[in-house]
């Protein structure tokens, strides 16, 4: 079996593991419409993580994600709720602010040879503070419009549904897999984690993917502020705080190598699901606080850590024989 592929399938045997584990220790919870809820709760995780998929796959990392999340979402709820905006029209806004932002963050990061953790650090604390600055208190969105999209759903059963943000997050991480795996951008994005220098030989365009990467990852963040919106009917400039090192978990469990050019998006699906399952199972317990969650994660995190680098010093090992 290709070492490649191991980390992955350790990620979908703990999912698989976790899942029967709270199935059978709780009434209900393998459901229709518990899975359901796995997947409408967790919409704003799944598009910032297929976002740093892409980054550290290309050998970076994205630390101002989830300022981006807070300030699109203050943006969206300030235009449609005190400006009067149509909610297209406040979404395209958002989304293309936090594209640009992600591809200014790149831009410094390709052009200066900057660390990619400094300038994205000055990023979450540059966003973080351009939403208290478009507004400092939540604000709720009353829109026809809106509330058409939080109710629209499709049937799962007589008890569960598929609700408008578990079709966003479903459809996040199909176009990501698309993208990671059949396309020249994506076989771009391999090739300059695995060596720039490498890639720059090969007459790769090692400063438009770099650059492109980046956007990417402005843009998802940027989408998961229009999750975060569907999901709680405001925005909010406090929220987002800690979602980044959330979908850098949810990354590495699923398997990506934080040193680059190793990972699938599939895999970032399965860090995602085992976060929210096991959110899930303290839900249900209703005796465990969430730091338990923050416990588990932070385990199998180093686990998971623990177990790429084995992945990475076997070939050395073997090489010299």
């Amino acid at each position: 079996m290709n070492r490649r592929f191991l980390p992955l399938l350790v990620t979908g045997g703990v999912l698989v593991a976790l899942f029967i584990a709270a199935s059978s220790l709780y009434e209900g919870f393998s459901s229709a419409r518990v899975v359901g809820n796995l997947f409408t709760d967790n919409a704003m995780l799944a598009a910032i993580a297929v976002g740093m998929t892409f980054v550290i796959l290309s050998g970076g990392i994205d630390l101002s994600v989830g300022s981006v999340v807070a300030c699109t979402s203050i943006i969206i709820a300030t235009l449609v709720s005190q400006h009067h905006w149509h909610p297209l029209a406040a979404i395209t806004v958002a989304l293309v602010l936090g594209t640009g932002f992600g591809w200014a963050q790149g831009w410094l990061i390709q052009t200066y040879e900057l660390p990619a953790f400094l300038v994205t650090l000055s990023g979450l604390y540059f966003a973080r503070g351009m939403a208290f600055v478009v507004n400092m208190e939540s604000v709720g969105i009353s829109h026809s419009f809106y509330t058409g999209l939080q109710e629209f759903s499709l049937p799962l059963g007589e008890t569960a549904v598929l609700s408008s943000s578990a079709m966003l997050f479903l459809a996040i991480f199909v176009v990501g897999m698309f993208v990671a795996h059949c396309t020249v951008f994506g076989r771009n994005i391999y090739a300059l984690g695995g060596s720039p220098d490498s890639a720059r030989l090969m007459g790769l365009p090692v400063a438009r993917t770099r650059c492109a990467v980046y956007a990417v990852s402005g843009f998802c963040a940027a989408l998961a502020g229009v999750a975060a919106t569907l999901y709680t009917g405001s925005g909010n400039p406090a929220m987002g705080v800690g979602l980044e090192l959330d979908a850098i978990a949810a990354v590495v469990i699923g398997g990506t190598l934080l040193t680059g050019g190793v990972g699938y998006v599939a895999g970032t699906l399965l860090g995602v699901l085992i976060f929210a399952t096991i959110n899930s199972a303290l839900n249900f317990d209703g005796r465990l606080s969430s730091e338990w969650l923050r416990i588990a994660m932070g385990t199998l995190l180093l686990g998971f850590i623990l177990l790429q680098r084995f992945l990475t010093r076997a070939p050395k090992r073997g090489s010299g024989k």
